[in-house]
């Protein structure tokens, strides 16, 4: 906007304004023409010199910043490299929209799923520790009261809200009333960013902005003052009317039957509006005033009877009693294929009361099992098991539910995680995931997850491809493969694939929500690590890897991926400004927003731009199948697996 500004500012040549010739050879006069330059960042161009700052917009050698230098990026280049540069750009993050689907396990009692987190701990099954991971994260959106809202301590009610004032929100501390909340008028403004921490300085700037404008709330308050004053005075004047009328008194109070405005409570403003105003305003006026001239009575707020040119003339049709037997459907009704039956042919049925509460299964029941069930019977079916069903307009599916929890009463913000923290570790979830379908909604069904990592944009290929469509996807029996006889409890599973280029495992961390590549190391390292705390201390002192040049180290770190160098800062101050060599070139920034409060009551939030390093491993182009025994050399040995012999013998028929 500056180039801009100044261009406006300095008028170009009255000759110049229209010259576009690059031999140009109009003599230079003042006010008139001047003189003909070459760009001075050698991009080839000539032009006259009052045109410079203007080319300096233009000019593909112009040195300039990236385009997402407000989100932290610092580099600047020339001009014809920024659509080249915002393929690798750090500011340039983009987030992981892959969603899939993960619903409860039917029986939770198979054996094994009571087998598979015993014995499967060491062999690291990635379908077992997403399903773990998503399983967490599903206890913590579950809240107890959308479910089970009879089950809430009645002793934890919030308090009820407070009184507002004229201008709405809470009193102030000295009798004044403030806007609750973030607001603009009040110097909130959550949507400005700032990179520093708060000063003593800012601070204070934040203490005036939060402090109360007097100007502007004596302007509200004194405007909608009038409009209350104004509503209750027509509410006196609506009683007293009849009694006061003609009197002086009466005119004196009667200050809202002015018969010149448009106030809602003012006798026939109405008959006014429609005179004095267009149609379209008549509307907006309608709208606006809607409820106050009904309050007022200014306007009915249901049409008569009598004015109604649909449904004035109708009549209520009588109930009619038919004798038994005689009634017929109409021909619009269409009765599903199971009620399409005999009624001659169905035995007799007697209507009776049970009470759930005396079943054992209910006593011992699993509460994040049950709780599980029910959400996604509401998920599937649209509405809780125990709620009333309407097939059709003669059948009603009536069905209740009892619960009996031992941790019950919950309080209000319980949510199923913090009811399930001391409990012994099992599995609810399957291990089988399916694709999201448009028949759940995203955003409110809590089996629905989302990857949501932050990668650069020229790193999200890679981390679709190798994460989501060569791992994630093909667990089912491809890159995972289980035994055939897991149904039985068989915890045995194979790996058939590692990268090509290198011979490692893929590893599911799920703390971090991300794949690694653990790559297999030589004899003597793995000695090492299999040696006692005191001995692998001295063995590792002996090559220790900080001992190294700080040139050497930092040239170790450029091969790493992006997963290893977040890791690896975290090890010690020495190898975090290892890594923070590589920062620019590897890393990317992101906006971090939270909350700051300040000592006076006040708050706003403040934007941090971070910069780190992504969760991506090692690009991987090709796969290639492990040099494992295969499933068969398992069942040759596996314990599930047992032979029937038929020793019985069977007679055979034979044809001639």
């Amino acid at each position: 906007m500056s180039y801009y500004r100044s261009i406006k500012a300095s008028k170009l040549h009255r000759h110049c304004e229209s010259c576009y010739s690059r031999r140009c050879r109009a003599p230079v006069e003042i006010a008139v023409s001047c003189v003909i330059i070459s760009c001075r960042a050698l991009c080839g161009a000539t032009f006259h010199l009052c045109k410079e700052e203007e080319h300096a917009l233009l000019c593909p050698n112009e040195k300039v910043p990236c385009l997402n230098v407000h989100y932290g990026c610092p580099f600047t280049m020339c001009r014809s490299r920024l659509a080249k540069h915002l393929e690798v750009c750090p500011a340039s993050a983009v987030c992981c929209s892959v969603e899939w689907n993960r619903w409860p396990l039917e029986d939770i009692h198979n054996d094994f799923h009571i087998n598979i987190l015993n014995e499967d701990k060491d062999e690291g099954a990635l379908d077992l520790s997403m399903a773990l991971r998503d399983q967490r994260h599903l206890c913590t959106r579950i809240k107890m009261k959308s479910l089970f809202p009879e089950l809430m301590d009645p002793e934890d009610e919030p308090p009820p809200p407070e009184e507002e004032g004229a201008v709405g929100g809470k009193p102030y501390s000295d009798g004044v009333e403030v806007n609750g909340g973030s607001n603009d008028h009040f110097g909130q403004n959550p949507t400005k960013a700032t990179t520093n921490e708060d000063t003593p300085e800012e601070e204070m700037a934040a203490s005036s902005n939060n402090s109360i404008d007097s100007a502007k709330y004596d302007r509200y308050e004194k405007m909608f003052s009038k409009e209350r004053g104004g509503c209750r005075q027509a509410a006196v004047q609506k009683d007293d009317k009849k009694e006061e009328e003609g009197s002086s008194k009466g005119q004196r109070a009667g200050m809202a039957e002015n018969s010149s405005g448009h106030a809602p409570w003012q006798k026939g403003v109405l008959e006014r509006v429609g005179q004095e105003l267009t149609a379209q305003e008549y509307n907006m006026y309608i709208v606006h005033n809607g409820r106050m001239l009904i309050s007022f009575g200014q306007m009915p707020a249901c049409t008569p009877r009598e004015k109604d040119f649909v449904y004035g003339k109708l009549e209520p049709v009588p109930v009619m009693s038919l004798p038994c037997g005689t009634y017929k459907p109409p021909t619009s009704y269409r009765e599903k294929r199971r009620d399409r039956k005999d009624l001659s042919k169905v035995p007799e049925t007697e209507s009776k009361y049970t009470d759930t509460s005396d079943l054992d299964d209910i006593k011992n029941m699993d509460e994040m099992y049950a709780t599980l069930l029910c959400c996604a019977e509401k998920e599937i079916r649209g509405h809780k098991i125990c709620e009333t069903v309407h097939i059709d307009g003669l059948f009603v599916d009536i069905a209740t539910q009892t619960y009996s929890f031992q941790t019950a009463p919950y309080k209000q913000q319980t949510s199923l995680a913090d009811i399930t923290t001391d409990k012994k570790s099992k599995l609810y979830v399957q291990t089988i995931t399916e694709s999201t379908s448009a028949r759940y909604d995203p955003t409110s069904c809590p089996f629905i997850f989302r990857c949501g990592q932050p990668f650069r944009r020229d790193e999200y290929p890679y981390h679709y491809r190798n994460v989501h469509a060569d791992i994630q996807f093909s667990l089912e029996g491809w890159f995972e493969q289980r035994c055939p006889l897991a149904y039985l409890g068989c915890t045995h599973i194979r790996k058939n694939f590692h990268p090509f280029s290198q011979k490692a495992v893929v590893s599911y961390h799920q703390d971090l929500s991300a794949f690694s590549l653990k790559p297999e190391v030589c004899g003597s390292l793995t000695a090492v690590a299999q040696l006692g705390p005191p001995q692998a201390k001295q063995a590792m002192n002996e090559e220790s890897l900080s001992s190294l040049p700080y040139e050497v180290l930092c040239h170790i770190a450029g091969y790493l991926d992006s997963f290893t160098l977040s890791q690896l800062a975290l090890v010690s101050q020495l190898f975090r400004e290892v890594c923070a060599t590589h920062l620019q070139e590897r890393g990317m920034v992101t906006l971090k927003w939270r909350k700051r409060s300040y000592s006076h009551g006040g708050s706003r939030w403040k934007c941090t731009k971070v910069w780190e390093f992504s969760h991506l491993f090692s690009k991987v182009n090709r796969w290639c199948f492990n040099d494992d025994p295969s499933m068969s050399d398992h069942l040759k040995v596996c314990p599930f697996y047992q032979l029937e012999i038929k020793t019985e013998r069977i007679a055979v028929m034979l044809k001639d």
